[in-house]
């Protein structure tokens, strides 16, 4: 896969937290540790490359702050380094349900971008680490993992919901299902004091 090695993601997600500070900075190190440990128990999965693909997930955040801005300003970060593979995840993690309008903010892209971004999600098949990065930026918060209601009330409580929202919400609980099959067990048994987190 075109993707950077973990040393090289780790310089780049701390050079993009110099630009933009913020908890976001945090979810992505959370994201991709719950990738890794699920693609642990997973017999398709290999680790490295799911916590690679969790922990640059947001880097399009360096930019500043923005909202769906922040997924075509990564893919275009990662593309221009020829980590295509990689770049394609910071599209895909916003979209379990594969329409734009269900993005979750204000679409602050202009109508090129827009237009590139539905017609990329549209027309690509998702692969296992497309839907797992979608969920485990679910588990993820800034403080640790948490179980999918508390994350997705607390994104909807900041950006709103849309008459999609709960589409949205059951293509996540599906993804988290297909992946509980695959692995054999609750994707929550693998997240280390996720109670702790989900009950702050």
């Amino acid at each position: 896969m075109n993707i950077p090695s973990i040393e090289e993601s780790k310089c780049l997600l701390s050079e993009a937290g110099t630009h933009n500070p913020g908890p976001w900075v945090a979810h992505s190190i959370y994201t991709a540790e719950a990738a890794r440990y699920i693609a642990n128990k997973h017999k398709r999965l290999e680790p490295e490359i799911a916590y690679i693909l969790g922990y640059l997930h947001d880097i399009g955040r360096r930019c500043g702050i923005s909202y769906m801005r922040h997924i075509i300003d990564g893919y275009n970060f990662l593309s221009a380094r020829g980590y295509e593979d990689c770049a394609r995840i910071c599209l895909t993690h916003s979209f379990p349900l594969k329409n734009i309008d269900s993005y979750s903010g204000n679409n602050d892209c202009n109508a090129e971008e827009t237009e590139f971004i539905g017609k990329y999600i549209s027309e690509i098949n998702y692969t296992e680490y497309d839907e797992l990065i979608q969920l485990c930026d679910a588990l993820a918060t800034s403080k640790g993992f948490c179980l999918l209601e508390k994350r997705l009330v607390d994104v909807a409580l900041r950006y709103g919901v849309n008459n999609l929202s709960v589409l949205k919400w059951e293509a996540t609980f599906e993804i988290k299902r297909k992946l509980e099959e695959a692995i054999g067990r609750s994707v929550y048994e693998l997240l280390p004091e996720i109670e702790k987190t989900t009950f702050l």
